[in-house]
């Protein structure tokens, strides 16, 4: 395995299973209704929800990072919680996680495209696959697959190509990104369930399952954000009116390989009463490597209501499933990852907050 990266909301390279666990968001939901720097629920939060220590809670109010390891129900999930205080508007962060020009310039960031409304092929101009990946897929078949694919894809791509010809590269991106077009097209008609099932290795992961169940953690939310939760699961259904989508690709190098990525941006906005200011996850459609199952979320908490001193509690819960993470050799690999994504966590928070106060 390799150390990669999150993309989450805050758009910041990250290393290695940084995605949002959803066990967090019981813990996050029950406390949102009453974040407020005047009140004592947050402080009830940080302390025995997340378990946080009374240093930490003082370092995260005075604007310094604090990042904790939470457990996990499987080898496969890796999660970690991250909060700091921000003094600026919330506004500020959600203009920073969707500045892809911002990202663009970032050195493990080798090509991204925003997708139009709606999404065109013309869109995935860069979305390629790198030369090893090609050869590889030569010899790809269901179960023995160095690339996420699902058996309907693997069978087709053989059927397709012409390995013999000088062009083949070129004939493998053009059919990658009429294939990557064509599932985007269904995931916006039919929602979770175009998702699909990669048979790339000997057990099957069937995406839609392997989401519900990485949401099955969050009974608490519907009881403070429902909207915003049935929407993550119902899509492209009951969509809520201060809610915005946005798809974009990436093709990012954190590791050992470029991996191509596909994801859905789900905003929301909070009412000016609302302690939730904002409310962002990104969800992954598709990943060519190491995710099978990825969704970021970011919470701006309104920590102040003074208009000329703004700030706000930047909470995030990332976490993914991983293959690869079991075993001896697997539980190496995720205790060294996990510790550097700590780290880049906290790196992550940091530039947030200098970016947004100006520093």
């Amino acid at each position: 395995m390799n150390d990669t990266t999150g993309n989450g909301p805050g758009k910041v390279s990250i290393n290695y299973a940084v995605r949002p666990a959803m066990v967090l968001l019981v813990l996050i939901a029950a406390a949102l209704p009453s974040f407020s720097q005047s009140r004592p629920d947050l402080q009830t939060f940080f302390r025995q929800d997340i378990g946080l220590s009374q240093d930490q809670v003082s370092a995260i109010r005075n604007g310094e990072p604090v990042v904790k390891t939470m457990p996990s129900r499987e080898p496969a999930e890796v999660f970690l919680f991250g909060a700091i205080y921000i003094k600026a508007a919330p506004e500020g962060y959600v203009k920073f996680a969707h500045d892809f020009d911002r990202l663009r310039k970032l050195p493990n960031y080798l090509a991204l495209g925003v997708f139009s409304n709606p999404p065109q092929l013309s869109d995935l101009k860069g979305f390629t696959f790198e030369k090893d990946d090609i050869e590889s897929l030569k010899n790809c078949k269901p179960g023995d697959c160095l690339i996420q694919m699902p058996t309907s894809s693997i069978e087709e791509l053989q059927r397709s190509i012409d390995w013999s010809a000088p062009d083949v590269s070129e004939q493998v991106n053009q059919h990658l990104q009429k294939t990557a077009l064509d599932r985007l097209l269904s995931y916006q008609r039919d929602g979770n369930q175009a998702l699909g099932v990669y048979n790339d290795k000997r057990d099957p992961t069937v995406v839609p399952k392997q989401f519900a169940y990485m949401l099955s953690y969050s009974k608490a939310l519907p009881e403070q954000l429902p909207e915003f939760y049935n929407y993550l699961l119902a899509y492209p259904k009951a969509k809520p009116a201060n809610v915005d989508d946005t798809f974009y690709w990436a093709r990012v190098k954190f590791g050992l390989k470029p991996t191509l990525r596909v994801v859905h941006t789900v905003t929301m906005r909070g009412g000016p009463a609302d302690a939730v200011g904002y409310a962002i996850a990104e969800k992954q459609l598709y990943s060519s490597h190491y995710f099978e199952t990825a969704l970021d979320l970011s919470f701006c908490i309104r920590g102040s209501d003074d208009a000329k001193q703004p700030g706000f509690y930047l909470i995030m819960a990332m976490g993914s499933e991983q293959a690869g993470l079991t075993g001896v050799k697997g539980s190496i690999v995720r205790k060294a990852a996990v510790g550097r994504s700590v780290s880049n966590l906290q790196n992550v928070l940091t530039t947030i907050r200098n970016t947004l106060e100006g520093r």
